[in-house]
């Protein structure tokens, strides 16, 4: 049955998101560049109602489609595509953004929660602010459009709401045109983490704050108040900037913990993407303390402010237009919406350029230059840092768009990416990052205007021999010895302990002015953290044994990893570890069930329990209970032994899946308050290759006789007729016996059950596998006239698995810093945002 209503209605909701937009925002223009104020009052209500309206069917619009996706409506092309019956909601929830009409959905929530949020607070700004607001919202309503132009054939968006028939090409459509499939392709499994939840709301709510100061900047060039936005638009900077880091932030966490590359940033060209407009971005928020507290740095303001968020319009295009192919692991497929994003980025840039450039004149300048011993002067030496840290980033990440356009004009582009993007972008980035440290502890000490350089060095002498010695100290317990380490250890340290002197003082007389320097003690941890966790991660999992793990592997892979074989001891640094076996989590217990205490079943995701089981000595599962679990997730349990006899154990994750390359490992993390434990499997026995059995043994025993198979001991516990046999409809001529045998290994004994099958005079025989030990067991025969019975045994390598290791140390020195940052942000809006709503209060805002 086809769902037609659901997937009319959500359709209906865009076309009425995308006219009221577009209303919204000639309404507001009018009220705008109207004079009487009658009748721009009354355009301004029409612009309002408009909104309203928009807003209600962007809501209408996401109702439709979750509801679509939560009642697995597989006629719909979204949620095939992104979906499946065995996710649990909240993982639906991140199918709703996981395409690229949901992300555009996700940032049109945002910006219409916003657009309601400035009608209702900031009626002063409403009018030119609202014009932005709605063009923008108009633009991004175009992207999910998915209506064809008649006459020009050209196609406007894509719909998350067409129909599975309709988007795919497939044979079955022509003969059942209402086909629908029983399931969907299912959500990304590397997106299956709950920072996935929450990463790109929060992330989405960072891009679509950034035009709140975009929007005051323009309409400050449009009415001519030069001077005004400043103040209404820096809380939103401050918030944006907030916002959009800790979106950031949150990618980086769910990188370290989802992905195996071994860290938390890759300089993948999306992350740069984002990383480069957020530079641009905290530039912007330091032009505008200077302009705020001496009156200069207006224009580099308006530059600033304006480019980070054409930056994020060109962190779309990139992303979303397929220019970047394979040179990222995050760039979504392109819908043919390159010419339209490209439409939707020159025009807000072009626009823009040209106000700037038609009130360029009129723009209030300071006569006088900044001093050079001047907080002003150095705060904009910092931001013009922050800048040219974010270019050197942009311009090799744009080496696919340089190609892109040399080909248009019948070139050939050639040019490549680096190589190895983490170490080109680092050994740049990081002297950037001892210029920021240290200019964020010395402008702290500026005054504004001019400070005498006598009381200059008298402020400066106790944290910097303060941060000589703690440098020190540093230096010689951890041996830093490369002179940029010593040189980012020595600024990072700067910066917090001038920073922390700052807060001191302010602590004592003005709390609310301490955002900044909170602020900077956050970026000095944060550099530390970094410094220490990638400048000295180092592999542990040394293979020591002078043997090769795989012949055709790199002597990297052979000499960092080791292969470990099911309960085999084997040391690493100052651990015993031990691979006890394949696991499978139980979603409903959230608990890891070892492989071989489960049947399948003819549904995947749902298995039954062979014995009982348990968990810290509870019972969870009877024998026979139904499991439900995540078939292409097996987690690889590796028990840790310390010196001292403690046991921990880490359950790193993989899958096989071929559509994306193969081995997809995610690691297992022991914190620890110093360093990490990261661990993850770099390679497995793989499911789909066919196994090498040896040839097959025969055993004739009795009960409770023993039996030697790959070296184990095995017996027959016992033996019984089956009154039923799943999957085999059994009359009362036949005869199903099972056998019941017990199989000593390391740690624990296994039991197979091999069952004897007589049906319709036709003999047949399952056999039971014990995976761990690479047992496969059958009972051949029956002997009752000697009550003993042919037990026929076949072997292969027991289960393995290669691991790899590093050891993080003062990582959590890094996440410290993030939440620092953090609070020093929230600190700064709070006094940003109590300025602007004392001005609102006298009616000047």
């Amino acid at each position: 049955m086809i769902h037609e209503f659901i997937g009319d209605l959500g359709h209906t909701f865009v076309i009425v998101a995308f006219i009221s937009a577009i209303y919204a925002a000639f309404c507001f223009y009018k009220a705008t560049v109207k004079k009487d104020l009658e009748t721009a009052t009354q355009w301004k209500l029409n612009g309002r109602m408009a909104f309203y309206i928009h807003a209600v069917a962007v809501f209408g619009i996401i109702f439709s489609l979750f509801f679509i996706i939560y009642n697995h409506y597989f006629e719909y092309h979204y949620a095939w595509s992104h979906s499946s019956r065995t996710l649990p909601t909240h993982y639906m929830i991140s199918c709703f953004w996981e395409g690229q009409e949901g992300s555009f959905l996700l940032w049109m929530f945002w910006h219409a929660i916003l657009g309601i949020i400035i009608i209702f607070t900031n009626k002063y700004w409403e009018a030119p602010m609202m014009t932005v607001f709605a063009t923008v919202q108009a633009f991004l309503a175009s992207m999910i459009l998915g209506v064809v132009i008649p006459g020009l054939e050209l196609k406007l968006g894509s719909s998350p709401f067409i129909l599975l028939r309709d988007a795919i090409s497939a044979p079955i459509f022509d003969s059942q045109p209402n086909f629908v499939p029983t399931d969907g392709t299912g959500l990304n499994p590397l997106l299956q983490n709950y920072w996935m939840v929450i990463h790109p709301p929060t992330l989405f709510l960072g891009f679509a704050t950034t035009v709140i100061p975009f929007a005051y900047c323009i309409a400050g060039l449009w009415q001519k108040k030069y001077r005004d936005w400043i103040r209404p638009a820096l809380p939103w900077a401050l918030f944006s900037a907030a916002i959009l880091g800790i979106g950031i932030l949150m990618g980086a966490y769910w990188a370290y913990e989802t992905l195996n590359f071994g860290g938390y940033w890759n300089w993948d060209p999306v992350e740069n993407a984002v990383y480069v407009p957020w530079l641009i971005l905290v530039a912007a928020i330091h032009t505008m303390i200077i302009y705020r507290n001496s009156s200069t740095a207006l224009k580099s303001s308006v530059v600033l402010i304006i480019t980070s968020f054409v930056l994020i319009l060109y962190s779309t295009f990139l992303t979303r237009s397929g220019v970047l192919g394979n040179a990222s692991v995050h760039s979504f497929t392109d819908l043919g919406l390159s010419g339209q994003l490209l439409i939707y980025l020159l025009f807000f840039t072009v626009g823009a350029v040209i106000l700037t450039i038609k009130r360029w004149k009129d723009i209030p300048t300071s006569e006088k230059e900044a001093e050079t011993y001047s907080r002003e002067f150095w705060i904009f030496i910092g931001a013009l840092s922050l800048c040219l840290m974010g270019f050197q980033v942009l311009i090799p990440t744009s080496i696919p768009v340089f190609n892109s356009i040399v080909e248009m004009f019948g070139g050939v582009g050639n040019l490549a990416p680096p190589a190895n993007q983490i170490e080109y972008y680092s050994k740049f980035q990081l002297w950037f990052g001892v210029l920021i440290a240290i200019l964020s502890g010395v402008g702290q000490y500026f005054w504004w205007k001019k400070i005498e350089l006598k009381q200059l060095k008298n402020s400066l002498s106790g944290p910097l021999v303060l941060t000589l010695i703690i440098s020190a100290i540093i230096i010689l317990l951890a041996n830093v010895a490369k002179p940029s380490y010593i040189a980012l250890l020595v600024a990072g340290v700067f910066t917090i302990v001038a920073n922390l002197k700052i807060l001191i003082g302010l602590l004592k007389t003005s709390p609310k002015l301490s955002g900044g320097a909170i602020t900077h003690i956050g970026i000095g941890l944060v550099l530390i953290g970094v410094l220490f966790s990638s400048g000295y991660s180092k592999v542990v999992s040394l293979n020591n044994t002078g043997m090769l793990i795989s012949k055709q592997s790199s002597a990297e892979f052979n000499n960092e990893n080791l292969l470990l074989f099911i309960n085999e001891p084997k040391t690493m640094l100052h651990y015993t570890l031990k691979y006890k076996g394949e696991r499978v989590e139980s979603l409903d217990e959230g608990i890891y069930v070892d492989k071989n205490d489960i049947a399948l079943t003819a549904i995947p995701h749902l298995v039954t329990a062979k014995r009982e089981i348990s968990d810290n000595g509870s019972l969870v599962y009877y024998k026979g209970d139904t499991i439900h679990i995540a078939p292409e997730n097996t987690y690889y349990e590796i028990e840790y032994t310390t010196e001292d006899g403690d046991k921990f154990s880490l359950f790193p994750r993989a899958q096989v899946n071929e559509a994306m390359g193969g081995l997809l490992a995610s690691p297992d993390i022991k914190r620890g308050l110093t360093s990490d434990l990261y661990t993850h499997v770099s390679s497995i026995r793989s499911p789909t290759e066919e196994v090498e059995w040896n040839n097959p043994e025969e055993f004739k025993v009795g009960i409770n006789e023993n039996f030697y198979v790959n070296d184990y001991v095995a017996n027959v516990a016992t033996i019984e007729r089956l009154p039923s046999l799943k999957g085999v409809d059994l009359t009362d001529d036949d005869v199903a016996i099972q056998a019941k045998i017990i199989v000593q290994g390391e740690e624990r004994d296994y039991t197979a059950e091999p069952v004897f099958l007589i049906k319709n005079g036709l003999v047949g025989r399952i056999s039971d596998e014990i995976g761990d030990l690479g047992i496969k067991l059958t009972l051949l025969n029956v002997h009752p006239e000697t009550n003993n019975f042919t037990i026929g045994a076949t072997t292969r390598q027991k289960n393995w698995v290669v691991l790899k290791a590093l050891e993080k140390p003062y990582i959590n020195v890094l996440w410290l810093g993030t939440l620092v940052f953090v609070v020093g942000f929230v600190v700064a809006i709070r006094r940003r945002y109590s300025e602007f709503q004392k001005m609102k209060r006298k009616g000047l805002e």
